[in-house]
């Protein structure tokens, strides 16, 4: 565990900012954001709890700057594929269920992110202040429309709806990762009896139905226009 010397200059506090960030984000990994806890974190940057607190008002505002972390590196990686998969040249209804498709495949190997997507609303907005409210409200703004940017460029004929299409895939992919990862409870309920799983979703292919169900209507409300 390091211990550090108390931050005197710009350069030493961003460094206990960027300790601090890359610590919990090892967390993610080893566990979801529901176990990630203040205690925890101070012990394995080798700062005290009230030092954490120095530098971010909350363990909600470190997660909250994780999630943007998170969510602008699946940004950069969403050209290619869209650009590999996507025929310009097809049918605007194929193109818009291969975009549904490539999304959904996109956010499968991502775990940190889809629960951090799953926790945003109910759990990181809730314990900040309204400077980082209003701070992360404006970055995921931003990052909505740069999503909106790239899933244009292969489906102009959304238009204007791309941005509330891209804003509700990012809170369909945080409710169907919740309802695709069931309590240990449920999954013994499904075991003794199987007919009760009728309603359980695999990630992956539940998301790629709403989100071409959601590319669909987005299209025809544009078209509607």
């Amino acid at each position: 565990m390091p211990t550090f010397q108390r931050a005197r200059s710009e350069e030493q506090r961003e460094l206990r900012r960027r300790a601090i960030l890359d610590t919990t984000a090892a967390m993610l990994d080893e566990m979801p954001v529901g176990e990630v806890s203040l205690n925890e974190l101070s012990r394995r940057v080798g700062l005290a709890k009230s030092n954490v607190l120095r530098y971010f008002e909350s363990r909600e505002a470190i997660l909250l700057e994780l999630l943007d972390r998170a969510w602008k590196q699946w940004m950069d990686e969403l050209p290619e594929l869209l650009a590999t998969e996507i025929d310009p040249g097809a049918p605007v209804e194929e193109r818009g269920d291969r975009l549904a498709d490539v999304l959904a495949r996109s956010l499968e190997g991502r775990r940190v992110l889809c629960d951090l997507f799953s926790a945003q609303a109910g759990v990181l907005e809730r314990n900040v202040s309204a400077e980082v409210a209003g701070r992360w409200k404006r970055t995921a703004i931003g990052n909505v429309g740069a999503m909106a940017a790239l899933v244009r460029r292969r489906l102009p004929e959304l238009g204007d709806g791309a941005v509330p299409f891209c804003a509700q895939l990012v809170m369909m992919a945080g409710t169907v990762w919740t309802h695709a990862r069931p309590s240990a409870a449920m999954l013994d309920a499904y075991d003794a009896d199987p007919s009760l799983a009728e309603l359980r979703l695999d990630f992956t292919p539940a998301l790629r139905d709403v989100l071409a169900t959601l590319a669909a209507g987005t299209l025809a409300r544009a078209a509607a226009r």
